[in-house]
């Protein structure tokens, strides 16, 4: 049915350039270059370059049988349910897919150079998604992670020579060296290295996270004096590697506050997997919001043998005092269906459409894994697999940014879009 679908996508689409010759130079260029080149370049973590028409002609039937299964660029949302509007979205639109199958299927003519949009600028800050970072925090020296053994898990603190009170409106953590090996990388804040050594959670880097950038008005507090403590979580993959890895931090301008404070953290957390082996199995997890608050942001967290995950508001029942009751009413907020290992994308709303949600939700985490060799990523489809950190082991949660507010803040703001609408 989605292969059928999408063949008429692109026979009803095909007639906009019934016209006229799909080229690379005046039609396929300005996608790659909204949507792809920021990996697909040298020195980026794409395997190949999309700068050029040289670059991307060997490559034409690859990138079309990609962008049709939408798992380029990464971006596995699923359209069909919850909320669509995302900030920084870079997945292509209907019509976008529909070029580039044309463009291929018609040859891959480069057409006239001339028709090129002008070619991007990078620079190395180009691999934040945060954009310039005001102060960069990294590793003195790299860890040297041997070629083969069990996962490494690594601490090391460092001092980022904060010396007043800063808040926080974006943040990324990243691999500079070795992203390859890096399973995830963790940084807290250490305000009290005597009472508290591990520190405040600020933020996680998976494979192939993006950054957390919060909401409006909101932000973190980083209090002067405070340490930076990295924790890596490291699987050899067969060669020794060098790894080093970074956190970059955006702040408010000097003297200002936000009013609320944004965090993350895991909810529905599921810690007794039992995955047997041939199995695909479906487990839940639930969070109750104990304040009224605001969804920033969703991300999806499992290993290779994650299938999908959905995320979904069971809000309190107002009728709960009545002798009939009746059902609590849910809505489903967001779903990653077909999730592909490697890819641990940070999902940000956009500020209009963001759930806003009263004290008492209940947020309802329902989260698949595929133990089947049906799953490329999976390592062995033979082997039962159960809850732990390690990569060959299984995790089942989602991570949530959010802030709280207090009532009649959440009252104002549910009037006000009662009133837009």
């Amino acid at each position: 049915m989605r292969g059928a679908a999408l063949s008429m996508l692109f026979i009803a689409s095909g007639t906009a350039f019934a016209a006229g010759e799909v080229t690379f130079s005046k039609d396929v260029a300005p996608i790659f270059q909204r949507a792809c080149q920021n990996c697909h370049r040298p020195g980026s973590i794409a395997p190949m370059s999309l700068l050029t028409y040289k670059d991307a002609r060997p490559w034409a039937r690859s990138i079309k049988a990609k962008v049709v299964l939408r798992e380029m660029p990464p971006w596995h949302i699923d359209r069909t349910v919850g909320i669509h509007k995302f900030k920084d979205d870079p997945s292509l639109s209907d019509d976008e897919i529909a070029t580039i199958s044309k463009w291929v299927d018609s040859g891959a003519a480069e057409g006239n150079p001339a028709d090129l949009p002008s070619p991007r600028q990078f620079s190395d800050l180009d691999n934040w998604h945060i954009g310039k970072p005001d102060l960069v925090v990294t590793m003195a020296k790299p860890y040297k992670l041997r070629a083969n053994g069990p996962d490494e898990y690594v601490d090391i603190d460092v001092d980022p020579g904060i010396t007043e009170d800063v808040y926080v409106e974006a943040v990324e953590t990243k691999p500079d060296l070795g992203f390859k090996v890096v399973h995830h990388a963790t940084t807290n804040l250490v305000e009290d290295p005597e009472e508290d050594p591990i520190g405040l959670f600020l933020n996680e880097y998976a494979v192939g996270k993006n950054a957390d950038i919060f909401p409006e008005n909101s932000g973190r507090l980083i209090k002067a004096g405070s340490k930076i403590h990295f924790n890596l979580h490291l699987h050899p993959y067969g060669e020794e590697t060098p790894v080093k890895v970074s956190l970059g931090l955006k702040f408010f301008p000097k003297g200002a506050a936000p009013k609320y404070v944004a965090f993350t953290q895991h909810m529905g957390d599921v810690t007794d997997l039992d995955i047997p082996a041939g199995q695909v199995v479906r487990s839940d997890g639930y969070f109750r919001l104990p304040k009224p608050a605001l969804i920033s942001a969703f991300q999806p967290h499992f290993h290779t043998r994650g299938k999908a995950q959905c995320m979904e508001a069971i809000y309190p029942d107002v009728r709960a005092d009545s002798a009939r009751p009746g059902p609590a009413r849910s809505e489903t907020l967001s779903c990653v269906s077909n999730y592909i290992f490697g890819w641990s994308i940070t999902y940000p709303y956009a500020e209009d459409v963001a759930p806003l949600l009263p004290a008492g939700t209940v947020i309802h985490v329902t989260t698949w894994h595929d133990n089947t060799d049906n799953n490329k990523f999976n390592p062995n489809p033979k082997n039962w697999v159960g809850s732990g950190q390690r990569t060959i082991d299984e995790m089942s949660f989602a991570w949530v940014s959010l802030y709280y507010l207090d009532e009649a803040d959440y009252q104002q703001r549910i009037q006000a879009k009662l009133a837009k609408r």
